[in-house]
């Protein structure tokens, strides 16, 4: 049974950043694809980015692309989501997810609790 958490959400200023934590347990962290979503309020939730089992293939949102960076640690059993550039409409709960067979959005069968992230003045 994996258990995925979510750390490192805050308040931060427009033009700042943040790094998203996604520490999992229960099993190999390598055997699964990782993915970012986030959920404003009155939107639904929305695919951010994703990584694959071993790292080396990534995907992102157009709205991120080139701002937001997602890295995995294998050995450290984490995931992160580095957010650079970040605007008002950035802010929303951020979730990590799994996925057994490919990454694409509908890929997911298990996230975790979220945190939230708010970009104000």
């Amino acid at each position: 049974q994996v258990q995925l958490v979510e750390s490192g959400g805050g308040l931060v200023q427009p033009g700042g950043s943040l790094r998203l934590s996604c520490a999992a347990s229960g099993r190999t962290f390598g055997t699964y694809a990782v993915g970012w979503f986030r959920q404003a309020p009155g939107k639904e939730r929305e695919f951010v980015a994703a990584i694959n089992l071993s790292g080396d293939n990534t995907v992102y949102a157009n709205s991120v692309k080139g701002r937001f960076t997602i890295s995995r640690d294998n050995p450290r059993n984490t995931a992160y989501l580095q957010m650079d550039i970040l605007t008002p409409e950035d802010t929303a709960v951020y979730y990590c997810a799994k996925a057994e067979y490919g990454m694409g959005p509908g890929a997911y069968d298990y996230w975790g609790q979220g945190t939230q992230v708010t970009v104000s003045s």
